[in-house]
């Protein structure tokens, strides 16, 4: 979860307020029910809770001999969280606090990819690569480009990957000490993106592009959750600028403002997390409503942006990441949905409940 920004000009800020309460965007797709409706779906686990953790995302990984880790980041304590994706149990921590390789100063966003973990640094402003099973230490990149970095997603190429890195940076503070958001016409690389490349144990990351439309509809003010569909030259990143609306605006994988905005009537909390959920060519996308109390996930069509359904589970609240594994496992043989619950934990929901709940197709056509 991102804190509130102050607005730097008052008169972009009452000209956001008045649009936020006119309604949806001009050709959003089509809304949510008028009468909310929201399945519950009962937690399959609930990891250990460790408050001083402050765990923010999480991610999973498959390892030969089958195990399935789950993987989160803790903001306050500096590591990342091991636990076991089929269980929740603890399994181990990894890292410490600092600049060296292996240590982490406020690590956030975290994607898991082949043998890779990619973990975004908010205050070393840069992203580091290990290397699993052993967690060794590849390198870091994006350092002398980033300034306050939260979220990734990444993309597999022919010969390496593109990975987008969003950046939430500000205008200082006001006498509150509440960031200010600068200016539309400086949101012009809220997202980057690099070309990474591996030959052994050698990185290598360039910056391909900066992404960040500057017109008032199309700017993404405060970011963090970023997430694409390369079959589709979609790529989906969570507007939680609630001053302004909490919704999803679409961009080309190039980083060009579809025009498309979609979620501002369905969620009634901050967006955050987002993530594909493929059935074939079909699928959904799955948001995050970051409700204090209880956290919302809303589905909409992978193709149309229709929403199709929303669900809850007993317990999961405050969720900031999520990540969604469609691997087959002994526990979950359609796949789980991890979610963050309230900075202190992770929870794990069984695909198969939740496709049974909103009426979705388990089996999937090519």
């Amino acid at each position: 979860m991102r804190a509130r920004h102050a607005v730097a000009v008052v008169s972009l800020a009452l000209l956001a307020a008045c649009k936020a309460a006119s309604g949806p965007a001009a050709d959003a797709p089509a809304s949510a029910a008028a009468t909310r409706s929201v399945a519950t779906v009962a937690e399959a686990f609930l990891t250990p809770m460790t408050p001083a953790d402050n765990i923010d995302s999480p991610a999973s990984w498959t390892a030969p001999d089958g195990k399935q880790w789950l993987i989160a980041t803790a903001k306050t304590t500096h590591k990342l969280v091991v636990y076991d994706g089929q269980t929740g149990a603890h399994l181990r921590d990894v890292g410490s606090q600092g600049t060296a390789p292996g240590q982490f100063d406020r690590p956030n966003g975290i994607a898991v990819i082949d043998d890779l973990v990619l973990v975004v640094e908010r205050d070393n402003h840069r992203v580091q690569v290990l290397h699993l099973p052993d967690f060794t230490p590849l390198g870091v990149f994006a350092a002398a480009d980033l300034r306050k970095p939260y979220g990734l997603w990444v993309n597999k190429q022919r010969e390496g990957y593109d990975v987008y890195v969003t950046d939430s940076y500000d205008a200082g503070e006001d006498a509150q000490g509440n960031d200010v958001l600068p200016p539309l016409a400086e949101l012009d690389k809220r997202v980057r993106r690099y070309a990474l490349t591996l030959k052994g144990n050698a990185l290598d990351a360039t910056l391909v592009g900066s992404i960040g439309d500057t017109s008032e509809a199309g700017a993404l003010r405060v970011v963090e959750s970023i997430w694409g569909d390369p079959a589709n030259d979609r790529l989906l990143i969570a507007e939680e600028d609630e001053t302004y609306a909490s919704e999803i605006k679409v961009y080309t994988l190039e980083g060009r403002f579809t025009g498309t905005t979609f979620g501002r009537d369905a969620f009634q909390a901050q967006a955050e997390g987002v993530m594909l959920k493929t059935c074939g060519k079909d699928g959904w996308w799955i948001t995050t409503e970051q409700g204090k109390q209880r956290s919302v996930f809303h589905l909409f069509d992978r193709h149309t942006l229709k929403h199709v359904g929303a669900f809850q589970g007993n317990t999961v609240a405050n969720t900031d990441g999520i990540w969604l594994d469609q691997s087959a496992s002994a526990r979950f043989p359609h796949g789980v949905l991890y979610a963050v619950h309230d900075d202190q934990g992770v929870v794990a929901f069984d695909w198969a409940n939740v496709a049974r709940q909103l009426s979705l197709p388990l089996e999937c056509a090519p």
